[in-house]
């Protein structure tokens, strides 16, 4: 594999301190700067003279960069497992790799690995920090499995499933609330539309009811989700779920018991666990002041990494109820490790998994097409995926849509659910649909009405896989605020202009929005009448206002990448794919993007990238599956 031209020695990637091996892998663009100072500080402190060993932990350290929790140096010369050196420069295969059959073991004997600096297990290299956040999971699930069941009253729960889901259409939600009332930790999985919200909050609803008749206090229910816009949506379709639960309910004590429910505060799983203002990876919360909560629910779960799922198993009580809940098939975490996919894989693998697992499959709300097209490619069938593109308002056979201009347009609501696809075009025929859009939320903004720019803006996403490029979200972005800007003739000089959609990149607890809170820059006035400006966001505890001079890291959200919507959904998607070479573009980014459409999606791409992207699998190097089929281990 080549690429164009090593790093320059001015460049920040880097490392112009670095010497032998390092150096020369930093060039090839294999390590950055990063990579380099994490090795050569492990070797200073370890007295570690090997420079094979050294490469190691650059590359240990490289992995965790790319999403995995260790290395695998039997294959990392080849590509044959994550992470992928497609970003690098040079002929990678004229680097002087160490041999790689006698590699691992230099460095299971080597000094940084006696001192424990880096570990070798299961074939695999790690820095120590994250082997031990993966034994640690392991362990805290094993520790709350071996424990006695929770007091489960049994004809109490059956009179409760039959009639929080009642009939044969809900059998796979009883049955997924059934095995969670009965287990400390327990995963609800599926695509969207297969109710995987119903049945959490009938679970609330009957934990609730289990919780009176045994004479305790009141549910203390801990609702949360990794981001804020993610912790805003399951607040408000909990709520919604716990309505029809109530009109099923005709007793007034059992509607007593239950209604508190509908109003638990969402929020994201930082703030559950508490904001450490001397910290990133610790928090208020851990196994030493544990969370005060009976239940704990986390929701877009295929969002934690494993550092914060380890944070959160060490902070949730022992006798608390843990319920897991998200899409194992979506994109995983931006941090390092893939939890819950490994959690799903582990527990339907094993004859004694620690962990309760319901995958639901019926899908219940979800429009038909975009149904077919997500089981496609969730199953990895590229032709399937092909044929339901091309025939998306017939069966997966028949004629083929239009690709041109005007199938960029939208469409009207259409309960079946709308799949689009612009094949082989300019995408610049997205201008129409790109402007109109953002011309209904500016007009909304400006006219002060915040509640419908807010709903405007998220009636549409595009979304991308990069942040750069022709098809990244820097370029879209300011096309699109070109289009807005010669059709209302706003200044281009004018940061803050009516109508900007914007996108919160970092946490400001002092402030109050969190990274991946929208907004939306609108009209507004002072009490003497004095016009002015303010970002208008919807968070978990519904709209909130801030000067726009208050606010910290922003950026313009014309376009998002396809990591950033997840937690979201909107009624109508456009997914915008990058080349089929990009490393980016995986099955999994696909499947995420399609599955954030409501009522209809539309894909650009040709079908060379539409099928590498089917083809490309986001594999993640993690022992987290071995281990929980391996034998309970002590808690650290």
């Amino acid at each position: 594999m080549t690429a164009s031209m090593p790093h320059h020695d001015r460049d920040r990637a880097t490392a112009r301190s670095a010497t032998g091996l390092l150096a020369t892998f930093n060039q090839a663009g294999v390590l950055s700067a990063a990579d380099v100072h994490v090795a050569t500080t492990l070797a200073r402190l370890a007295s570690e003279p090997d420079e094979h060993v050294a490469l190691a932990a650059a590359l240990a350290s490289r992995a965790v960069r790319h999403g995995s929790v260790a290395v695998d140096l039997r294959t990392i010369a080849t590509d044959a497992a994550p992470p992928p050196l497609e970003d690098a420069d040079g002929d990678l295969e004229l680097l002087p790799w160490p041999d790689a059959a006698t590699w691992t073991d230099v460095v299971a004997v080597s000094s940084l690995a006696q001192q424990r600096a880096l570990v070798v297990e299961h074939g695999v290299v790690y820095l120590q920090r994250y082997h031990h956040q993966e034994v640690q999971v392991v362990a805290d699930l094993h520790a709350r499995a071996a424990q006695v069941a929770p007091p489960v009253d049994g004809d109490l729960l059956d009179r409760g499933l039959a009639r929080v889901f009642p009939g044969a259409g809900f059998a796979e939600q009883r049955a997924a609330a059934k095995s969670s009332v009965h287990a400390w930790t327990s995963i609800i999985t599926g695509g969207p539309g297969t109710g995987k919200t119903t049945t959490v909050a009938g679970v609330l609803a009957l934990l609730a009811e289990q919780a009176a008749a045994s004479g305790q206090r009141p549910l203390h229910v801990g609702l949360a989700a990794p981001t804020g816009k993610a912790a805003a949506r399951v607040r408000g379709a909990v709520a919604e779920a716990l309505s029809g639960i109530l009109s099923r309910t005709p007793e007034e004590a059992t509607r007593a018991v239950i209604a508190p429910i509908g109003d638990v505060e969402a929020t994201t799983l930082h703030r559950l666990l508490g904001w450490n203002p001397h910290s990133r990876t610790r928090f208020r919360h851990h196994r030493g002041n544990r969370l005060p909560h009976d239940v704990i629910l986390v929701d877009e779960a295929s969002m934690v990494s494993l550092t914060h799922m380890a944070r959160l198993l060490e902070a949730v009580r022992p006798t608390a109820t843990l319920i897991l809940v998200g899409d194992a098939d979506q994109l995983v975490s931006v941090d390092a490790g893939a939890v819950l996919a490994d959690l799903v894989a582990a527990a339907e693998d094993s004859s004694n998994p620690p962990i309760a697992l319901a995958r639901l499959r019926t899908v219940h709300r979800f429009g038909a097409r975009i149904g077919r097209l997500a089981e496609a490619l969730r199953r990895g069938d590229a032709d399937l995926v092909v044929a339901t593109l091309r025939s998306p308002d017939e069966s997966a056979t028949g004629a083929s849509p239009s690709t041109d201009a005007s199938s960029a347009r939208s469409p009207g609501p259409d309960p079946d659910g709308s799949v689009q696809w612009i094949e082989e075009a300019d995408p610049l025929v997205l201008r129409p649909l790109l402007t109109a859009h953002a011309r209904t939320v500016h007009d909304a903004a400006s006219a002060g009405d915040s509640g419908s720019a807010l709903a405007a803006l998220g009636a549409h996403r595009l979304l991308c896989a990069h942040r750069e490029g022709p098809y990244g979200v820097r370029r879209w972005n300011q096309l699109t605020q070109l289009w807005l800007q010669e059709e209302t003739g706003t200044s281009p000089y004018e940061t803050m202009y009516l109508g900007r959609p914007v996108l919160v990149t970092k946490n400001d607890y002092a402030v109050g929005v969190l990274n991946g809170d929208t907004g939306v820059i609108v009209a507004s006035r002072r009490p003497d009448g004095t016009p002015v400006r303010m970002a208008a966001f919807e968070g978990a505890r519904g709209e909130q206002r801030f000067a726009p001079s208050r606010l910290g890291e922003i950026e313009t959200m014309h376009a998002m990448t396809v990591h950033k919507a997840q937690g979201s959904q909107a009624a109508e998607v456009t997914v915008l794919l990058p080349d089929a070479d990009s490393r980016l573009l995986t099955r999994e980014l696909l499947y995420t993007a399609v599955t954030r459409a409501q009522q209809t999606v539309r894909i650009v791409g040709s079908e060379a990238v539409v099928r590498a992207a089917v083809g490309r699998r986001v594999v993640r190097s993690s022992g987290l599956r071995t281990r929980l089929a391996g034998p309970p281990t002590m808690t650290p």
